[in-house]
C-alpha cells in the first residue's frame, strides 16, 4: 500500500486494521434490524485474534515521523493486551444477556479502547501518548456506565470521567512543560535534550512530576487511586474485570516507555517519585482492603497494591526491573481475569451477589469453584509455588540488585499484611457454614476460571519461555 510506505505506517498497521474492523462491526450493528449482540461479540473476539497475529508477525520500525514505534517490547505488551480484551469480551457475553444489557455497542467500545491501548504502548512522542490515552479513556468512561438502569453504574462512569479529565489535564500540563524546556515532543529528542543540558532544570522536573501523576491515575496508584474502589464496585462485573486487566497492562507499558526512553538520564529525578508511589500503593492496598465486605471493592484495593508491587520493578530502573514488571503484569492479568470469572459465577437464584459472606461454605456446595478461587487467592497473596510468588520474586530481586533494600523489605512486609484478606476469603469458603449453592456456571466463564487456575498452578513448569520473552521485551530499551 503506497500510503503505508509513504507515512512509514507499516508499524501502525495492526492498529489501523483493528480500527477498521471496529468501524465495520459498528456499521453492521447499526444497519441490521435484529439482535446483533452475539454476532458482534463473536466478530470482536475474531478481530482481536486477527490483530494479535498481525502484531506477532510484524517487524520493528517507526512510523509517522518517529511518533510511533514498533519493537519487541510493544509486540509482547500488545499481544497480552489483546488477549486480556478478548477474555473480557468472552466473560461479558452471557452476563450482559442475562442482565438485559446485550447491546452491540459494548464489544465495539472494547475494540476502540484496545486500539487506544495499542497506541499507548507504541507511543514515541508526547502527542501520540495523549492520543492513545484519550482514545482508550473515552471508551472506558462509556463502558463504566454501560448499565444505564443502575444508579451505581452511572455514578461509576461519572466519577471516572470527572477524575479522568483532571488527570488528563495534569498530564497535558506536564507535557507542555517538558516541551517548553526541551523544545521537542518526540521521546528520542527529549532524551537527547536532557542528556545535553542535564535533568536538574526545575521546570523540567515539574513537568516530569505532572506526567507521572497523569500516568499514576491510569494505573490507579496512590495518591491517584480514589476512583478505583467506586468504579470497580459500580461497573458491571465483566467491565470491572476488563478495567483490572488490559488497561492496567497497557498503562504500565506506557509508564515504562515514558520513564525508560525520554527520561532515562533523569532517573535520579523520577526514581524517588516512583519509590514513593510504590510504597504508598502497597501500603494502602495492604491495609485498606482488610475492612472490605464487597469482593469487588476488595479486589479494587488489591489492584492498587499490585500496581505498587509492579512499580517496585520500575523503580529499579534496570533491565532486570523492566523484565520483572513485564512478567508481573502478565501473571497479574491472568490471575485477575480468573478471579473475576469466579466472581461472575457468584449467582444465586438468577441474581448476582458480591458480598464476601456469600462465599460461605462454598467448598461444600461447589468444590471445584472453591478450589480455583482459593488457588487465585493464594497466588495473589504471593504464596509459593504459585505464579503470584514468582511475579513478586522477580520485581523484589530487581530492587535488591539496584540497591533499593529498604523498598524491597517494605514490599515484603506489605505482601505479608495483604495476605490476611486473601486468606480470609479462603477461610470463609472452607470453614464457614454453607449457604445455598450458586447457580450453574456459564461455559465460557468456567473455561476462563479453570484455565487461569491451571496457569497459576503450573506456571513453574513453563516459566522459562515466558521469562525469556520478558527479557527480550526489556532489551528494547537502552540501558547503560
Amino acid at each position: 500500500m503506497p500510503f503505508l510506505q509513504q507515512a512509514g505506517a507499516a508499524a501502525v498497521f495492526p492498529e489501523i486494521v483493528l480500527a477498521v474492523l471496529a468501524m465495520a462491526l459498528l456499521m453492521f450493528g447499526v444497519f441490521r434490524k435484529d439482535n446483533t449482540f452475539d454476532t458482534v461479540t463473536l466478530g470482536s473476539v475474531a478481530a482481536l485474534a486477527i490483530v494479535a497475529v498481525l502484531v506477532m508477525v510484524g517487524g520493528d520500525g517507526v512510523g509517522f515521523g518517529g511518533a510511533f514505534v514498533a519493537d519487541t517490547f510493544s509486540r509482547v505488551m500488545k499481544v497480552l493486551t489483546l488477549f486480556g480484551s478478548a477474555v473480557a469480551v468472552v466473560l461479558s457475553a452471557q452476563f450482559f444477556k442475562r442482565e438485559g444489557m446485550a447491546r452491540f455497542e459494548y464489544p465495539v467500545l472494547i475494540l476502540l479502547a484496545t486500539t487506544g491501548m495499542m497506541m499507548m504502548i507504541s507511543a514515541n512522542s508526547l502527542i501520540a501518548l495523549y492520543m492513545g490515552l484519550e482514545l482508550q479513556s473515552l471508551a472506558l468512561y462509556v463502558v463504566a456506565a454501560f448499565n444505564r438502569d443502575s444508579a451505581r453504574s452511572s455514578e461509576a462512569g461519572l466519577k471516572y470521567f470527572v477524575l479522568g479529565a483532571l488527570s488528563s489535564g495534569m498530564l497535558l500540563y506536564g507535557a507542555s512543560l517538558v516541551y517548553g524546556f526541551t523544545g521537542s515532543v518526540g521521546f528520542p529528542e527529549i532524551a537527547a535534550a536532557i542528556s545535553a543540558s542535564g535533568s536538574q532544570q526545575l521546570g523540567l522536573v515539574f513537568g516530569l512530576v505532572f506526567i507521572i501523576a497523569g500516568l499514576a491515575f491510569k494505573i490507579s496508584a496512590v495518591p491517584f487511586h480514589m476512583w478505583t474502589p467506586d468504579v470497580y464496585e459500580g461497573a458491571p462485573t465483566p467491565v470491572t474485570a476488563f478495567f483490572a486487566s488490559a488497561p492496567k497492562l497497557a498503562a504500565m507499558a506506557l509508564f515504562i516507555r515514558v520513564m525508560m526512553t525520554p527520561f532515562t538520564d533523569a532517573a535520579g529525578s523520577w526514581q524517588q517519585i516512583v519509590v514513593f508511589i510504590a510504597l504508598a500503593s502497597m501500603a494502602l492496598g495492604a491495609f485498606a482492603a482488610i475492612g472490605q465486605r464487597n469482593i469487588k471493592r476488595l479486589l479494587a484495593y488489591s489492584s492498587i497494591g499490585h500496581m505498587g508491587f509492579a512499580l517496585v520493578g520500575l523503580a529499579a530502573g534496570s533491565q532486570q526491573g523492566v523484565s520483572g514488571v513485564v512478567i508481573y503484569m502478565l501473571i497479574y492479568m491472568i490471575m485477575t481475569l480468573g478471579t473475576f470469572a469466579c466472581v461472575i459465577a457468584m449467582r444465586r437464584n438468577g441474581r448476582h451477589v458480591e458480598q464476601i459472606s456469600d462465599l460461605a461454605g462454598l467448598a461444600r456446595t461447589d468444590k471445584v469453584l472453591a478450589f480455583v478461587l482459593a488457588v487465585q487467592m493464594f497466588s495473589l497473596a504471593g504464596i509459593p509455588p504459585l505464579a503470584g510468588f514468582f511475579a513478586k520474586y522477580f520485581v523484589f530481586l530487581a530492587a535488591v540488585q539496584a540497591g533499593l533494600y529498604t523498598l524491597a523489605v517494605l514490599a515484603v512486609i506489605a505482601s505479608v499484611v495483604g495476605a490476611y484478606y486473601y486468606l480470609r476469603i479462603v477461610k470463609v469458603m472452607y470453614f464457614d457454614e454453607p449457604l445455598e449453592a450458586f447457580d450453574a456456571m456459564d461455559g465460557e466463564v468456567k473455561l476462563v476460571a479453570y484455565a487461569s487456575g491451571a496457569f497459576v498452578l503450573l506456571f513453574v513448569v513453563f516459566a522459562n519461555p515466558l521469562l525469556n520473552l520478558a527479557t527480550a521485551a526489556a532489551q528494547s530499551f537502552p540501558f547503560p
